[in-house]
Parts: C-alpha cells; sequence; structure tokens
C-alpha cells in the first residue's frame, strides 16, 4: 500500500463510472477499542432524564461515554454500578460518588418540546468540592442533531477536564472499497469522528485518492482517475460545486490546502518529472516551488503556511524535507530509517507523523522540539497518517487480515483503536477541521 503510494499518478486506468449525487450512504464504521491509558479518569456519565416524552431518538450520555473512553484519557464507569441517577443538583449524593473515587459526574435532563424539538440541559460537576463546573443549554434542537450536541457536550467535558479543546464533534473523509462480481466501486464518505452519519460524496468504479479538507470544513480537495487518468478536483460537502483544478499530462496528486485556504500544494509532472507546485485556488495560477530530478510528492503546509514539508527520494529512499517558501532553502527533517513517507505535522507544528519503512510499514512521529524519533503504531501496511484538529490522535489507513481499515492512535502509542465497515474495505482518511459553531 504504502510503497505504491508514491508512484501513484504514474499508473494508467480506464473510463470510470459517476455518480456523486443523492446516492444511498455506506455502512457506518465499527470502532474496536483495542487499549487505553492505564491511568485513565474515572467519570460518570448519568443517563440523561427525559421528560415530556417516553423516548428519544438518541442516547446523549451514552455517546459521551463512549467518546470520552475512544480517547483512552477517560474511563467512564457502567450503568449499572452508578449508586444513583440524579438529573439536577439537589439529588447528587456526593458521598457515594466519593465512595467509588469518582471526582466527576456528568447529569442532565432531555425535554421534548412541543414542535418536535429538544431541550438538553447538563452540568459537569466537582464531586470533591460540590461545584458546578460547567452548565449548558441546547434549545430546539431537532432529533437529527442530537447526536452532535452529544459530540459538543463530549468537547466540553474534554477541554473542562484535560485543558485541551475536544475533538469529538468533528468529521473524518475516507474512501470505502467494495468488490463484487470481479467489480470496484470507490466511494469516498465523510462521518462523525465516531463512524457515524456517512454520507458519500462520490462514487466512482476508479480510484479515489488523497482527500484534502480545506480549513473551513466546507470543501475536499481529492484525485479522481474518473476520466482515464489522475485529476485533481474540488468539490464542496454539499455537491452544489465541483470543479476538477488539474489535469495536466502526467501525474496530477496529494493535493493539500495552505492553512489560509487560498492555495493548494500538489504533486505535477507536467514538466517531466513529478514535482511540487502550490496553486492559486482563484485564479488557477501555478508556481512550481522544487525542481528535481527525484519523485518530490505528499506536501503538506506548516501551520504558519511558510513553508511545505514533503516526501523525495532523492537520496535513493523516500525521506522528509522542509522547504522555506520565502528563501527556497530546503533541509531534510528525517533521517532515521530508510523509509519515511506520507508526511503529517500537528496542528501545533511540533510533531511531524511519517510512515516509516522498514520491518514493515508503520506511524511513526518526529518531536521537532527534542528530536525524538519513534514509532507509535504495531499494525500492518500503515498509511495515511492524519492529525486530529487538536493534535491529541493520529487516524491511519492500515492492513489487518488482507483487508483496509483504519486506525486512531494517541501521539504516545498508548491508546488505540480501529475503525472497519462491516463490508469492503476503507482506506485514504483524513480527520477534517473543527467544526464552526
Amino acid at each position: 500500500m504504502t510503497k505504491n503510494r508514491l508512484k501513484r499518478g504514474l499508473q494508467a486506468v480506464v473510463l470510470s463510472c459517476l455518480s456523486f449525487l443523492a446516492m444511498p450512504s455506506m455502512a457506518e464504521l465499527t470502532i474496536e477499542i483495542n487499549e487505553g491509558f492505564d491511568n485513565a479518569l474515572p467519570i460518570a456519565l448519568v443517563p440523561f432524564k427525559l421528560e415530556g416524552s417516553s423516548t428519544i431518538p438518541q442516547d446523549i450520555s451514552q455517546i459521551v461515554a463512549n467518546d470520552l473512553r475512544r480517547s483512552g484519557r477517560f474511563k467512564p464507569i457502567p450503568r449499572n454500578s452508578m449508586p444513583q441517577t440524579p438529573s439536577d443538583l439537589p439529588e447528587i449524593e456526593y458521598s457515594s460518588w466519593r465512595g467509588m473515587d469518582i471526582d466527576n459526574l456528568v447529569i442532565g435532563k432531555i425535554t421534548a418540546e412541543a414542535d418536535g424539538s429538544y431541550q438538553i440541559d447538563m452540568r459537569l460537576m466537582d464531586v470533591l468540592r460540590k461545584q458546578q463546573m460547567i452548565g449548558k443549554r441546547w434549545s430546539h434542537i431537532p432529533a437529527s442533531s442530537l447526536r452532535q450536541v452529544a459530540h459538543q457536550i463530549s468537547d466540553l467535558v474534554y477541554e473542562a477536564l484535560t485543558g485541551v479543546r475536544g475533538a469529538f464533534n468533528t468529521q473524518i473523509a475516507y474512501v470505502t472499497l467494495m468488490k463484487k462480481g470481479g467489480k470496484r466501486l470507490y466511494t469516498l464518505e465523510v462521518a462523525d469522528a465516531d463512524g457515524f452519519n456517512p454520507q458519500p460524496i462520490l462514487k466512482s468504479s476508479q480510484p479515489i485518492m488523497s482527500p484534502s479538507w480545506s480549513p473551513d470544513g466546507k470543501m475536499i480537495a481529492y484525485v479522481s482517475f474518473e476520466s482515464g487518468r489522475s485529476t485533481i478536483i474540488v468539490q464542496s460537502l454539499d455537491g452544489t460545486y465541483r470543479t476538477v483544478i488539474a489535469k495536466y499530462k502526467g501525474i496530477n496528486g496529494a493535493p493539500a490546502w495552505s492553512p489560509d485556504g487560498k492555495k493548494l500544494a500538489m504533486t505535477l509532472s507536467k514538466g517531466g518529472n513529478a514535482d511540487i507546485y502550490i496553486m492559486d485556488v482563484a485564479t488557477k495560477k501555478l508556481q512550481q516551488v522544487t525542481r528535481n530530478y527525484a519523485i518530490e510528492t505528499e506536501a503538506v503546509w506548516a501551520p504558519d503556511g511558510k513553508s511545505l514539508f514533503y516526501n523525495s527520494d532523492r537520496r535513493g529512499n523516500p525521506q522528509i524535507f522542509q522547504l522555506d517558501l520565502a528563501t527556497n532553502q530546503e533541509k531534510r527533517i528525517t533521517f532515521e530509517g530508510k523509509y519515511n513517507a506520507n508526511p503529517e505535522i500537528s496542528p501545533n507544528g511540533r510533531y511531524l507523523a511519517v510512515v516509516q519503512g522498514g520491518n514493515g510499514f508503520h506511524i511513526a512521529l518526529l518531536d521537532r522540539e527534542t528530536g525524538d524519533f519513534r514509532v507509535i503504531s504495531d499494525t500492518y501496511l500503515d498509511e495515511s497518517p492524519s492529525f486530529s484538529p487538536n493534535g491529541e490522535m493520529i487516524l491511519y489507513a492500515m492492513n489487518r487480515g488482507g483487508s483496509g481499515q483504519l486506525a486512531v492512535v494517541t501521539l504516545d502509542g498508548h491508546a488505540s483503536q480501529t475503525l472497519k465497515v462491516n463490508r469492503g474495505e476503507v482506506r485514504e482518511p483524513a480527520w477534517g477541521p473543527f467544526l464552526t459553531p
């Protein structure tokens, strides 16, 4: 998988079949939690009390519990272990929770409104201090948005207890592959970060690769082979806008948005060699920024937009280089190991994730402040690392039992989870930005 990624644009393919609007969704991703932090913080997510209705479409407190558990930092206690189920402050028996070594408690109410919408009230309580840390109300929430509110609650709790912004109310993009009767169907999908609510963006009988989110989360750039060769396409998530922005002779690949959303870095070989170019999205004007006999691809932007990290085999094997866009100065970044590819920079610019080859292909992490470089995944044939927008976790593709799946790992490698579809394979992940309110 990873070796082929470097030379994808060199592949020739035949004409594809395309449809991309009003399509049925593929199966939801299912999550298997492999391990968590040994010192995960116990927390109680009490079932929210329902008022004004006998049923509710979503179990909000369970969604929050699942979110926090997936982070590896929290250990929600089972509901059948809870000493009580309070929904308001006077009902809390703090001594009961202290006796279970529970320091933090989330309680709430869900009220069905006359128009069919819901009101959600939640509180995060400090059990030791008997104080409210967070109290918030959501009103006039349609049933279709209840999961989003649950993810927002997860984000609030996560930030209050860790000091780091939560990234549960975000989305991921990925490509699924279904094989049936000798035919292949590729689907570019966007789903919630927990794999629910998948929405198809594109379906094709030919490969779809390298999805890249615009900083505002409204557009995705990707590589499609629907025309018989690689092209770079920008498409809005709502399907109202779709345009081909690069269809030059040869390779058109690896698009990556600049932090301000005004430019795209990409790999083109229209000059005869695979080099990095930058395109102004508004004017389509191109600027070639690398000129080397080697294959140079997979560029990603530094968070400040002043430099690019990219993959070059100019030393005989793929390694990561950095290009200063103001001075055109290049420097090699990775030195440990003979194969380092698929660079991805963390939102704060401190960490560089790569695919390291050698004894298989694994996700490795370079701490650019300390120089520490270590492998953090123990899966097989890993590729395409993508940081969560808060920089706490890395989503990537891997192979298990001959099938492509996704995995998530924390920066220290101590907590991990697997995401898979019930049928087919899933690959090419990209974690989207924080959603705007």
